[in-house]
């Protein structure tokens, strides 16, 4: 069964004062290594990321194989990896949107920003909530609760 319907139509960002949601890809590289690479111990301790084997010790080289993937991912519609963008156009984080292996959800969302910027994690798990409920198709998604500041 496929992620989202064939007639779907993929939103390509998501825009709010405080950010801007686009797809990532290749052309974030250097901007994203620098967002988590700086950002690691803060990510492992963001929901979702506890017990993740990332972030790692890759290499930029690494990083852009793994863009090039998440942006296989997108065009194929197996699986939906945005980049959070400050309004200047800086990487401030990541939101990624699989499906859920659980068999209880249809959808797996997890989402990090940059230790620099730790404030906006409430406020993207909101509007990504939001934007999951008005403007995808799906119904049980599976997305960690943000821990109180």
């Amino acid at each position: 069964m496929a992620f989202v319907p064939s007639d779907f139509a993929v939103p390509q960002t998501l825009e709010t004062p405080e950010f801007r949601l686009e797809p990532l890809g290749p052309q974030h590289n250097d901007a994203d290594f620098d967002a988590w690479s700086l950002s690691k111990e803060h990510i492992h301790a963001t929901r979702g990321f506890e017990d993740s084997s990332w972030p790692d010790d890759r290499t930029l080289e690494d990083n852009l194989r793994d863009l090039r993937r998440h942006a296989d991912d997108f065009a194929k519609r197996g699986g939906f990896t945005y980049t959070v963008l400050d309004p200047g156009g800086g990487v401030v984080g990541c939101v990624y949107i699989y499906p859920a292996r659980d068999g209880e959800h249809d959808a797996h969302v997890t989402s990090w920003v940059r230790a620099s910027r730790a404030e906006l994690d409430v406020t993207l798990r909101r509007a990504v909530n939001g934007w999951l409920r008005a403007d995808w198709p799906f119904e049980r998604v599976d997305y960690a609760v943000p821990r109180a500041p």
